[in-house]
């Protein structure tokens, strides 16, 4: 069977397709827009898949693109984006807040998958996301395929690492999956946040993993102490990958500064209050500021 044709990537395929707020289709659309050469496919994905209201939240979305060279006009962000992706972007309209994230379509195939070097995109579309606008049909199978890469990724990364007698109950190896992902990044989120997440659509999990076993994504169980092993590389790099990418959004996301602050206030409960001083100098703000974050354990 190839992923193609597998269950999950069945599973995926109609999740992506799954109807969307007016308003977030004419984001993506709008996003898509601004792209005209490069667009391939935009998807929307996060906390507020999940809300009705959608007004005073921060719509999160993946634009992907044929290449950067033909994205950006200027060459600097082609290179910021091909050496560290993604780039990310804050996006208003019609009175609503949005950021989105750039990857070209190999490089989104690459991080979706096995041969990925950090969690950051694989662990986000394990979850439940939607494919709100594609250039062609050729655009459309290949954000599925590559999405359909991130849930059979996450669990044969887990499932070495989960006791034997347990290998089979999905929310264990989903919850011991997500607990793992969230340590190799430094993000802004409560303890229980992976929790959270299986019990907002358990049917949605449990589906997905049957569908996973059906495709035998698991059936290759590796040995505990290299998954483990596996596990530290990408809880290395994914926190180094983090101080980089907040750095390199002081450049790229205008009000990034205020935007990481009321990101880690709304998910830590902390009271951080950006100054005018941190505004004009987001670079040396993001550098003087993370160690304080990581004293008051609002990222970790």
């Amino acid at each position: 069977m190839t992923a193609s044709q597998g269950v999950v990537r069945q599973l995926v395929a109609a999740e992506l397709s799954e109807a969307v707020d007016p308003r977030v289709a004419d984001i993506a659309a709008t996003i898509a827009a601004a792209y005209p050469r490069a667009a391939r496919a935009v998807l929307f994905y996060g906390s507020c898949l999940r809300e009705r209201q959608l007004d005073g939240l921060m719509l999160d979305f993946y634009l992907i693109v044929s290449d950067y060279d033909a994205a950006y006009d200027r060459a600097w962000l082609a290179r910021a984006n091909r050496l560290i992706p993604p780039n990310v972007f804050p996006f208003a309209y019609e009175g609503l807040s949005a950021k989105y994230a750039v990857l070209s379509e190999a490089d989104f195939a690459r991080l979706c998958g096995h041969g990925a070097d950090n969690v950051s995109v694989w662990a986000r579309f394990a979850q439940p996301s939607r494919l709100v606008w594609a250039a062609d049909e050729a655009a459309r199978v290949s954000a599925t395929d590559a999405v359909a890469l991130a849930v059979p990724t996450l669990l044969a990364l887990a499932l070495p690492c989960v006791d034997q007698a347990e290998r089979g109950d999905w929310r264990s190896v989903f919850g011991t999956a997500f607990a793992h992902t969230y340590r190799a990044e430094l993000r802004a989120e409560r303890q229980g946040r992976s929790v959270s997440i299986l019990d907002a659509d358990p049917d949605r999990y449990r589906a997905m993993f049957e569908a996973a076993q059906a495709d035998g994504a698991l059936a290759q169980t590796g040995q505990k102490s290299r998954a483990e092993a596996r596990w530290r590389q990408l809880q290395r790099r994914g926190k180094w990958l983090s101080v980089v990418r907040l750095i390199k959004a002081s450049f790229t996301f205008a009000g990034g500064i205020d935007y990481l602050a009321w990101k880690i206030n709304r998910h830590a409960g902390t009271s951080i209050v950006i100054t005018p001083w941190q505004r004009r100098h987001p670079l040396m703000a993001a550098v003087i500021l993370l160690p304080r974050l990581l004293a008051k354990k609002a990222v970790g």
